[in-house]
């Protein structure tokens, strides 16, 4: 639980929420609010460089909690099958230089004009018995991240934590686990029956809060509401995931183009405020 000494022990906050901050902004907002730790991406990582992101967040004294993302093992072509298992080679590299134990996996969708659901999960599985191994000589865990089943189509066919934990037990857990987000799953009434089992295994490798908020954006990706201004009780997915023997840090990840619209550390600091407010 977040400790009364100081309420922003666990919260990390991801790097896409402020994505309109620059490296340097982001490490220096963390600073000044006193946030512990971030979650970075890979795409403003590699511009401003991996080995350079690294010495900046670790001279501030910051936590890199995940990186996102590696991922979209479906495809059915052995050239882009190749393709993706040596770009998630590389994310794994960037997570072990950037100090992260978590890589975040979005598994991917249908490959075009396919409709077997089940064949494409069962690529995903290859693709992990591969890079699974890889992973743990670099000291890193591979999180498979189901997301909402608006996204099966194009972007992950992994859609509900029974299916994520279904293809991670197929590994060792300190290769192979789950991130928890109640954006895509606070609807399902399975998730915290699969929560425990996670945490029974020691899968829980991260845990993500954002919330539902109505009506979606046209394009659904920037749907992600503030935590507070939707459907989700924060503090009831919190104590399921700490139930289970998650004691972990605690992810803000929010694609809101309203809160890109504005002043970056004004976001972080609206985000610190309700993170303290919605978690206990």
């Amino acid at each position: 639980m977040t400790t009364t000494a100081n309420p922003l022990a666990r919260f990390s906050i991801n790097q896409m929420t402020v994505k309109q901050l620059s490296m340097p902004e982001l490490v220096d907002a963390c600073v000044e609010l006193g946030v512990p730790a971030v979650g970075l991406w890979r795409e403003p990582v590699q511009t401003y460089g991996v080995e350079a992101t690294a010495k900046l967040v670790r001279d501030a004294g910051l936590t890199v909690t995940t990186l996102c993302r590696g991922g979209f093992f479906t495809a059915i072509d052995p050239t882009e099958r190749a393709a993706a298992l040596s770009d998630n080679r590389r994310a794994i590299d960037e997570a072990a230089a950037l100090g992260t134990e978590v890589l975040v996996l979005v598994s991917g969708g249908l490959p075009p004009g396919s409709k077997d659901l089940h064949g494409a999960r069962e690529r995903i599985a290859d693709a992990l018995a591969e890079l699974g191994p890889y992973a743990e000589t670099h000291g890193v865990k591979l999180a498979i991240e189901p997301l909402h089943p608006m996204y099966a189509a194009d972007r992950c066919v992994v859609s509900t934590l029974t299916q994520a934990l279904d293809l991670a037990e197929r590994f060792p857990a300190h290769q192979v686990g789950v991130a928890v987000d109640t954006y895509h799953i606070w609807w399902d009434d399975q998730a915290p029956t699969q929560i425990a089992r996670a945490g029974a295994s020691h899968r829980i490798h991260t845990f993500q809060l954002a919330d539902w908020t109505t009506p979606l954006p046209e394009g659904v990706l920037t749907g992600r509401g503030q935590i507070g201004d939707g459907a989700i009780n924060m503090r009831e997915w919190q104590t399921h995931v700490e139930t289970a023997g998650y004691t972990g840090p605690i992810e803000v990840e929010l694609f809101n183009d309203g809160l890109w619209a504005r002043n970056g550390r004004e976001v972080l600091a609206e985000t610190a405020a309700r993170f303290i407010e919605h978690t206990a």
